[in-house]
């Protein structure tokens, strides 16, 4: 199963970062690729939302209902895709305070089948989950500098 890891250092309090990345409503600003992003339901500790992503590439439109389980505590979400097009997508994200910000990972693992799907395609949809990953930091980073 193809895994993709990011990571960042964004100059905030990790605090402020944890709670910005919470929301991800937002991210579809600074994810090219993103069309929207839709909060289905949102309880303390449980974000559910529906994704619709463009991968021109392909000529496809990629549509998944995601859940986010957030550890307040030790400032962690694992999240995984519960239905939709992705065979699985799931992973999670850190974050840690240092003394030069916030340092955040992000790891990603993921399946998408499409019939006929040759080895050149999937090097290809695993450069767009990385740069997908990438991008979410970077947006990220984004929301949390410009709260300062």
């Amino acid at each position: 199963m193809p895994e993709v890891h990011s990571e960042i250092v964004i100059n905030a309090p990790v605090e402020r970062v944890y709670e910005v990345a919470k929301e991800v409503e937002r991210l579809p600003g600074f994810l090219p690729n993103v069309e929207r992003v839709t909060i289905l339901s949102r309880e303390k500790g449980r974000t559910v939302s529906e994704w619709v992503g463009l991968v021109p590439e392909f000529k496809r439109t990629l549509k998944w209902v995601e859940e986010d389980l957030w550890d307040d505590v030790s400032r962690r979400c694992e999240f995984h895709s519960v239905s939709g097009d992705w065979d699985r997508y799931d992973g999670v994200w850190s974050f840690s305070g240092e003394e030069d910000g916030a340092h955040v990972c992000l790891d990603i693992a993921y399946e998408y089948n499409v019939p006929l799907i040759g080895p050149l395609i999937k090097k290809l949809l695993h450069k767009l989950v990385e740069r997908s990953a990438v991008e979410t930091l970077e947006g990220l980073r984004s929301m949390a500098e410009e709260r300062r």
